[in-house]
């Protein structure tokens, strides 16, 4: 299991996730017709090369779910109750199909839970930086976590 438990974790704590992701076009094609989303940003070459971008822009739900996967592995796997929620997100410059994202993860709250003694909430910060090192998506997640059993 390579999640830790929520007696693990210390305010403070960083990780510097080891796994990298290119961004293909059909990663942001696939996401992009499984969820409905016909902007033509994400879609229609000709559409993007008349933006202000001049490309084609990944889908920013696909960028949100690429932050928080590449964390899993280090953060919650096996350890894991509930994901309770995210907040602040934003993604301050756009990720582009070529581009290699990373991610990194910061501690920022630790809570016992009230209703589950053998659990607690992390919060933790996700940020994820393309090739350039620009933040293109940031935000806090509440996950609800095993304690190491006794």
């Amino acid at each position: 299991m390579a999640g830790r438990y929520f007696d693990d974790w210390r305010i403070g704590d960083r990780i510097d996730h080891e796994i990298r992701r290119t961004v293909t076009e059909t990663d942001n094609l696939l996401f992009s017709t499984m969820t409905h989303n016909p902007q033509p940003l994400h879609l229609d070459v000709e559409a993007a090369k008349a933006s202000e971008f001049g490309q084609i822009l990944v889908n920013g739900t696909f960028t949100f779910a690429l932050m928080v996967g590449l964390s899993v592995g280090d953060t919650t796997l096996g350890t894991l109750v509930a994901n309770l929620g995210y907040d602040k997100l934003v993604m301050p410059n756009p990720v582009f199909i070529g581009d290699t994202m990373r991610a990194e993860t910061e501690v920022t709250d630790l809570k016992e839970s009230r209703s589950r003694p053998e659990a607690g909430i992390v919060t933790f910060t996700h940020r994820l930086y393309n090739q350039r090192d620009q933040i293109t998506c940031q935000c806090l997640r509440m996950a609800l976590l095993k304690k190491r059993p006794a």
